[in-house]
């Protein structure tokens, strides 16, 4: 009987070391097993034991050969429960919050996430994450617009990281996907822009850079060889799909959009950015920005411009000055009263 009330006094303790010696197994890759044993304050037979317990809890913890040995938490066939700390828990339920808000196909797993996260978290932080709620508001056009499929996202990021050619059908605009043969593709990116997704790739037909909708992709199995990666134009994936979309598209990705200039501001980075849904903005110093924008007239991007309410340098091309000029000769007019522009 006192070796029964022994056990069962010693289960509680047992249980929080293995709680403390798995959230030392996720923080760091590889752990030494007299390190281990050194942070847990237990013998090195003692920490056999217990990662034998965490095996059989279905955790695959495994041996770590070398002059030392030690232990190490791998990928496994199945998602064991998982530890993390506050501020983890906080960061994972503002993620899968936004992620119900991204278009990807995923909205409802991660509505369901977010539920299962909500409901095991302590109060205080329960309280925390209640307090953050995330709306997601699209104009009206791009409500009704088409989202990417969960399992072509994956199977496009899966390429990307693999870097093996990818073959696909592309549906048109109008859905018809009766219309050119497969396209073979060199997969770099996988982004998002304006609410949907779209494929960085190297056209090997075209030889040419091209961005598909992700939505229209049906892909194509099995992939192609491996493939050296070529270097993006300006070698940044951000400044490229912006480029790409403001010298040429709309802010909804269709239609011609042919006015695109570029400007220094006297105002920091951080106080530009939030006010523009399409644009680059690069910080130049404390005080100052790069700005890059388009629009469908020369005039609407100058004035567009102007609403910073600051200081501007025309770095080109010579129509956006052109523009500056005009707005500045219209203004004054209005402001001493003249509205016939003479």
């Amino acid at each position: 009987m006192a070796a029964s009330r022994a056990t069962i006094d010693s289960m509680p303790k047992t249980s929080a070391r293995l709680l403390s010696m798995l959230s030392l197994l996720q923080a760091r890759r590889d752990w030494p097993g007299a390190l281990l044993a050194e942070r847990l304050d237990i013998s090195p037979r003692t920490v056999r034991r217990d990662v034998d317990r965490l095996r059989e809890l279905g955790y695959p913890v495994v041996a770590v050969k070398g002059p030392e040995g030690g232990y190490r938490l791998d990928a496994g066939t199945e998602l064991p429960p998982l530890l993390f700390d506050d501020e983890q828990a906080v960061a994972l339920a503002v993620a899968l919050q936004i992620a119900t808000t991204t278009g990807a196909g995923i909205e409802e797993a991660a509505a369901r996430a977010l539920h299962t996260v909500r409901q095991v978290m302590p109060g205080r932080l329960r309280r925390r994450i209640d307090a953050l709620q995330v709306t997601a508001v699209e104009p009206p056009a791009r409500r009704a617009g088409p989202q990417a499929d969960s399992g072509v996202l994956m199977a496009l990021s899966t390429a990307v990281h693999a870097r093996e050619e990818l073959r696909f059908d592309y549906a048109r605009a109008d859905g018809d996907t009766t219309g050119p043969p497969p396209r073979r593709t060199q997969p770099h990116h996988l982004v998002t822009w304006g609410g949907r997704w779209y494929l960085v790739a190297w056209d090997l037909d075209r030889e040419d850079w091209r961005t598909f909708r992700a939505d229209r992709i049906t892909p194509r199995t099995p992939t192609g060889p491996r493939f050296t990666p070529r270097e993006l134009p300006g070698g940044d994936v951000a400044a490229f799909v912006v480029s790409k979309f403001l010298g040429f598209y709309g802010s909804d990705g269709t239609g011609h959009r042919p006015c695109r200039g570029e400007v220094i501001l006297d105002l920091p980075a951080g106080e530009v950015s939030p006010y523009l849904r399409d644009g680059l903005v690069e910080a130049l110093g404390p005080d100052r920005c790069r700005l890059v924008l388009g629009s469908w007239s020369w005039a609407g991007l100058a004035a567009t411009i102007g609403k910073f309410d600051a200081d501007i340098e025309v770095v080109g091309p010579p129509e956006l000055r052109e523009a500056f000029a005009r707005l500045a000769h219209r203004y004054a007019d209005a402001a001493a009263g003249r509205g016939d522009g003479t």
